[in-house]
């Protein structure tokens, strides 16, 4: 027996040929169709919505360890549901978004203090060098 009838052939069919033409656009960003799997996936949606014979869309996997956890304990399944209650994700991508400008104008001062650090200590170096330098001539100066 066939799994897929001769209407959802056709779709899918049309569906490449558009792709091939250019004109095949996807659904909610409006870009153009350049993969022939998303051509056929788009091709075998439509088929599904006119009612042809097309077999189930393959769960993902996060369904089915929901449907196993689901079967296992109905106490963990409350937790689980008060643990994703207390969470707001808006709330922290927006902290999360925070802190990260907080921590580039850190990383910036930081980097700014390090310089004028690396410059002093530079300058001190010199300084301590020189010094050191000319008091070795000058014993050299007097010794001779």
């Amino acid at each position: 027996m066939a799994r897929y009838s001769k209407e959802s052939q056709r779709k899918v069919k049309k569906s490449m040929h558009e792709m091939h033409e250019g004109k095949l656009r996807s659904g909610r960003s409006n870009r153009k169709v350049t993969n022939p799997k998303q051509a056929i996936a788009i091709g075998l949606s439509e088929a599904r919505e006119e009612g042809a014979k097309v077999p189930r869309k393959k769960t993902t996997r996060k369904s089915t360890v929901k449907k196993s956890m689901a079967m296992k304990s109905p106490a963990k399944k409350a937790t689980a549901k008060r643990a994703v209650a207390k969470k707001s994700p808006a709330k922290k991508t927006t902290a999360k978004k925070v802190m990260a400008k907080k921590m580039t104008a850190k990383t910036a001062a930081g980097r700014k203090m390090t310089a004028k650090k690396t410059t002093a200590k530079r300058a001190t170096v010199r300084k301590t060098t020189r010094t050191t330098k000319m008091g070795a001539r000058r014993k050299s100066a007097a010794m001779a």
